[in-house]
């Protein structure tokens, strides 16, 4: 009797400390998009938005949804991709897309009664979202990879393991804002970003928070541009050959600050400003104080927390002549936001002398204002060789083609 009365007390004494010893177990660290919500007085619902990575059937997309100034239709390109981000185009018409979340790179090649075909042509990767074509050569930027692809529209259904140049290019390996854009440069250099592991902090401003190029095996590195924040979309004028680029401002500093920016970058090495400064918004989260007259100011003011996204000038003729030498931006949406902004296509306005004059809707209707809800998330945009205009949509994994005619 003795033996189990002790027994009970000690599974009492035990019972009665299980609460206390698993409330001194350390909290779960905060996820890195989350640093800096605690104190910032915004609603503690707000979370980025994961796509869907699953196929969404035909009938399901949006496309009636959409609204585009007259005289321009939308029509589906392909869809059953799930989470397609950045997109080029291979010589012969091959629209190869990145992807993140998914770790997926497709390849959509047209058949010859105008339908489509899709193939996952590399998975398993780390948020490949960096695709370029150059030379007929496929290049992939993941997280914590580069892969180049020869000859690759003759190797669509067995590309292979690919040449690693991960070591020449020695691209930062950080998770956060780790995901690239890549493009190729009028000069026959492959231009990227690097973007800043973290929501607002003290970085090394020599390694993060840059736009850089390289030579196509990934020699010598130069620094195009300082202080961008996160760039998931840059492009060359195709008559100056100057380099602009989207950037996505900091979260937790409220509903309508910072926006997010577009950039043209008049000389290499140029400083921009983060995290010091948004254009003349001296940012009080910064490590230091500086004034915001010291930095190359953005172009354009692209609106708070719309996520802009892939951007490209419009070099085609099948639009009308007011869009030749335009800049037409996706706007992936909002989600450090109370009310909805983006989900959209903009195009900023340039004069002759390269000033952006105004940004003009485009593409509408994928944003239910009156819900506050979202119809899709468009990511990037291509210009095709006949003049159309490609708008990959992530959410449901979709690529539109715009076409116009008088």
């Amino acid at each position: 009797m003795v033996r189990t009365r002790f027994a009970a007390a000690g599974l009492l004494a035990a019972l009665c400390l299980a609460p206390a010893v698993q409330a001194q177990q350390p909290a779960a660290p905060a996820p890195a998009w989350a640093i800096g919500r605690e104190g910032s007085g915004m609603a503690a619902t707000l979370a980025p938005h994961a796509p869907r990575l699953t196929v969404t059937p035909r009938e399901q997309l949006p496309l009636s949804a959409i609204r585009l100034p007259q005289g321009f239709t939308a029509e589906i390109y392909a869809h059953g991709i799930p989470g397609a981000r950045m997109m080029a185009e291979g010589p012969n018409g091959t629209i190869f897309a990145g992807s993140r979340t998914i770790g997926r790179v497709y390849a959509i090649t047209r058949n010859p009664d105008g339908t489509t075909r899709t193939r996952t042509l590399l998975q398993g990767l780390n948020q490949p979202n960096g695709i370029a074509v150059m030379d007929g050569n496929l290049y992939v930027i993941a997280i914590n990879r580069v892969l180049r692809f020869d000859n690759i529209e003759q190797n669509l259904d067995n590309p292979g393991s690919g040449t690693d140049l991960t070591a020449a290019f020695a691209l930062p390996t950080e998770e956060h804002h780790g995901w690239k854009f890549v493009t190729p440069g009028p000069d026959g250099r492959l231009y990227m970003n690097v973007g800043v592991p973290c929501n607002v902090c003290d970085f090394d401003r020599d390694r993060f928070a840059l736009l850089v190029s390289f030579r196509p095996d990934g020699s010598d590195r130069r620094i195009e541009a300082r202080g961008i924040r996160n760039s998931v979309g840059m492009d060359h004028h195709p008559q100056t050959r100057e380099l602009w680029a989207t950037n996505n401002g900091r979260d937790w500093a409220g509903n309508d600050i910072p926006n997010d920016t577009l950039h043209r970058v008049r000389r290499s090495g140029e400083d921009h400003g983060f995290p010091f400064c948004v254009g003349d918004w001296a940012d009080p989260g910064a490590p230091a104080q500086r004034n915001c007259s010291e930095f190359a100011q953005p172009a354009a003011l692209l609106g708070p927390h719309v996520a802009a996204l892939g951007m490209r000038f419009y070099t085609g003729t099948m639009f009308p002549e007011a869009y030749r030498n335009q800049i037409f931006i996706a706007r992936r949406g909002s989600w450090n936001r109370e009310r909805l902004n983006g989900y959209d296509v903009v195009v900023a306005k340039l004069d002759a002398q390269g000033n952006v004059t105004g940004i003009e809707p485009f593409l509408e209707g994928f944003r239910d204002e009156a819900n506050q809800r979202f119809l899709g998330r468009p990511v990037d945009v291509h210009v095709m060789r006949d003049g159309s205009l490609l708008v990959a949509e992530e959410q449901y994994g979709a690529i539109y083609r715009i076409t116009y005619r008088q």
